[in-house]
């Protein structure tokens, strides 16, 4: 079952070759929502074809992001990364059993992994470079 959609709105283009757009369909069910053109989606329930030919050149062009701005949103990536890695870990230390069962050396080594991990952001090179600490 298509949807036939026959106003569109805020326009934007996600790419320079302008195939990928973020726009707003004025739903005939649910009346205006968001909507992402993509040339590789696969539903047909809405002629993404027709939803480009409403839209023509009404739309705000691809503005390329900074290199900060990439740097910002790779820096939050690897934050996401780190702050597993130590879940991972306090499933070890915040267990009273498991912890009492380690050496003092497997201790000191789980501890320091911990305080390692803490310390990612710190490293030279952040985020693009990452030298990631051993796992005891």
């Amino acid at each position: 079952m298509s949807i036939t959609i026959t106003e569109v709105r805020n326009a934007a283009s996600l790419q320079s070759d302008n195939l990928r757009m973020d726009v707003e369909l004025n739903h005939p069910d649910y009346g205006w929502i968001p909507y992402t053109l993509d040339p590789d989606d696969t539903d047909t329930t809405i002629d993404n074809d027709a939803v480009m030919a409403l839209i023509g050149t009404d739309f705000t062009a691809y503005v390329a992001p900074t290199q900060s701005e990439l740097d910002a949103a790779l820096a939050d990536e690897v934050r996401s990364d780190r702050d597993y890695r130590i879940l991972t870990v306090d499933q070890v230390v915040s267990n009273p059993l498991r912890w009492a069962g380690l050496t003092a050396d497997k201790q000191a080594e789980w501890s320091q992994y911990r305080t390692d991990l803490l310390g990612v952001p710190q490293q030279s090179g952040f985020p693009n470079t990452i030298n990631w600490p051993t796992k005891p």
